[in-house]
């Protein structure tokens, strides 16, 4: 094996944020001074390191001089940690409306995962895969995210097998209960492409084509224009998320646990955006 000097793109104080969150929670667990094979900053380093290039971890443990078992457990506590600190639903929208934002966008995304055994009942009787998407033909964990008008996401769901849909994921999660409350006590409706129709009044969705093949009034096209020039800025909220995470195009942990994993790089951007509630 052979070690070599590189260099991760994310601000120092970024790290040492971090190394203060894992301090706090060796505090919590009452771990020994000096019983841990790294620092908490140098902890907090493999972490974002993991998360900002998606390397093996083994690897990325050798390259700190720890074991495998070590490295993973390193990160776990990370991903655990910054996890802990995102908002939740109500507080985001709480915050967004607060900010004099006039709506919200709602999207869902398949975070691609390694092949799974698991397997369910479809709506038919079937035996499917459970993380298998139909729709996208891949294996993952579909996450609910919302985003602000200008793309930054502001709060992301837990991991839902992959052979649901966006709007059943939404219902069994509460978002849709959650939006439609902020529409009617916050005055901020949410805006959502065609898979989430039937969410309630406060998601506003494309109207259909008529079934009967007729073209849509004029009316309707205009509407349906005005909010895809407004919701497209939901794309680029998980593009946000993807593009500076590389750990999050791909994972081999569990599925379920990917949930978490967003949320910590959900948090992450937060501070690099400066938009941790301690930073307005």
């Amino acid at each position: 094996m052979i070690a070599y000097r590189a260099t991760v793109d994310v601000p120092r104080e970024l790290v040492r944020y971090l190394g203060r969150l894992l301090a706090a929670e060796r505090r919590t667990r009452g771990t020994r001074d000096n019983s841990r094979a790294l620092t908490c900053f140098y902890q907090a380093l493999l972490v974002l390191i993991w998360f900002r290039k998606g390397e093996d971890i083994a690897l990325l443990g050798a390259g700190f001089g720890i074991s495998r078992a070590t490295a993973y457990r390193y990160v776990a506590e990370g991903v655990a940690v910054l996890a802990a600190q995102a908002p939740g639903l109500h507080d985001a929208l709480r915050r967004i409306a607060d900010d004099g934002w006039s709506y919200v966008i709602l999207d869902g995304k398949l975070f691609d995962c390694d092949r799974l055994a698991e397997t369910t009942r479809s709506v038919k009787g079937d035996t499917i895969d459970a993380w298998y998407s139909g729709k996208h033909r891949d294996f993952g964990a579909n996450i609910q995210a919302v985003m602000r008008p200008d793309g930054l996401p502001v709060w992301t769901s837990d991991a839902m097998p992959g052979h649901l849909h966006d709007l059943s994921c939404a219902q069994h999660l509460g978002v849709t209960a959650a939006l439609n409350w902020a529409a009617a006590e916050l005055a901020l409706p949410a805006l959502a492409d065609a898979g989430y129709e039937g969410a309630g009044h406060g998601i506003k969705t494309p109207v259909k084509q008529p079934a009967d093949g007729h073209r849509l009034h004029i009316s309707n096209r205009a509407y349906n224009r005005l909010l895809r020039g407004l919701r497209w800025q939901g794309e680029r909220g998980f593009a946000i998320l993807i593009g500076r995470w590389k750990t999050l195009r791909h994972t081999t942990a569990s599925p379920r646990r990917i949930g978490d994993i967003v949320a910590a790089a959900l948090h992450l951007t937060h501070f690099e955006y400066k938009y941790l509630p301690d930073s307005r």
